[in-house]
């Protein structure tokens, strides 16, 4: 059997057995690579959202656009243990003036792309349908222009409309195995349209995922909460909001899912929004020393110390029941 091939299926089955043994015996073991890796190509975005760290304005880091001499260097270090790449984070990837670039570079993996849908003009449709891309996942959180923009601050619905049907005909203009996703994150202003945005994704052949909204600001809490109590992520506690998860002392996105940051930075996973939590640099260092580094070993050692007392477990989804995520 060919060596790589070995590789890429042992590494998955080490990786599992560090997370069990880890979670059993409260201690870190064992080295691995990730299997899946999220890359934000850029933190800049277009669009003003008031619960999202970058649109709010709560995010300190500075921002930028990804070289594509460090893309190349991620996924020579690390492509050869991955199954899926995840070309987004913070920030509108579709920004990133070599988007197209770096997206042909992904093509021999499952890839993902998330775009609030500002940018799918016909011809970026017939680019993102012949790439290989293996899915695309486009926000539409509202199905009029009033209750859209209540939270795409600075977005277009129309534009986005339009845009997720270019992509549907591109789909079927190169038959396309690109799958369409529309993602509608369920809030106060919105739940009332969810048999709307059903109707509509299936008019344009595309899935359509009902998530649950982080919340980064407790005062406006209200204002969001859903009145339907499954895509809500929190609960309310003397004015606070409390995540709905059991937080357990384990959580497998630290064995199997990193993300790095368009300037290099390795961080433990996507729920760390502002970089808070650095395990190590890609511009002094090798993947592999992070991953399996000092920084890297303490941080999930905390976690299955108490995973309650790391602040941004508070909008993490891992151990929630019961609630759409």
């Amino acid at each position: 059997m060919n060596l790589a091939i070995v590789r890429k299926w042992i590494n998955p089955l080490n990786a599992f057995y560090s997370y069990v043994a880890s979670s059993l015996t409260g201690k870190v073991t064992g080295k691995w690579m990730p299997v899946f890796i999220g890359v934000e190509l850029t933190n800049h975005c277009n669009l003003n959202c008031p619960e999202c760290f970058t649109g709010s304005g709560q995010m300190t880091r500075p921002k930028g656009f990804m070289s594509p001499k460090l893309f190349d260097r991620i996924l020579d270090e690390t492509g050869q243990y991955l199954y899926n790449v995840n070309l987004f984070f913070q920030g509108e990837p579709m920004m990133h003036p070599d988007f197209f670039v770096l997206l042909g570079k992904t093509a021999n993996y499952h890839t993902i792309v998330s775009t609030n849908g500002q940018f799918l003009t016909p011809g970026n449709a017939s680019k993102l349908a012949a790439s290989g891309l293996r899915r695309l996942i486009v926000s539409l959180d509202g199905m009029d222009e009033s209750t859209y923009s209540s939270y795409r601050q600075g977005g277009d619905l129309q534009k986005v409309v339009d845009g997720i049907k270019n992509v549907t005909e591109a789909i079927k203009r190169h038959s396309s195995s690109l799958r369409l996703e529309i993602q509608f994150l369920v809030n106060r202003q919105n739940e009332s349209q969810i048999p709307a945005a059903m109707q509509f994704a299936s008019e344009v052949n595309a899935k359509l995922k009902l998530k649950s909204m982080q919340l980064l600001d407790e005062e406006n809490a209200g204002e969001w909460l859903p009145a339907g109590e499954k895509f809500r992520r929190y609960r309310v506690e003397n004015g606070r909001i409390i995540i709905k998860s059991r937080m357990r002392n384990s959580c497998l996105r630290l064995w199997l899912n990193p993300v790095v940051t368009w300037d290099g930075k390795v961080i433990p996973c996507c729920f760390d929004k502002n970089a808070d939590h650095i395990l190590g640099d890609l511009n002094t260092q090798s993947f592999r020393d992070i991953w399996n580094g000092e920084k890297a070993i303490k941080f999930r050692q905390s976690l299955l110390d108490s995973r309650n007392k790391i602040e941004i477990c508070r909008n993490c989804t891992t151990g929630l029941s019961g609630v759409k995520y």
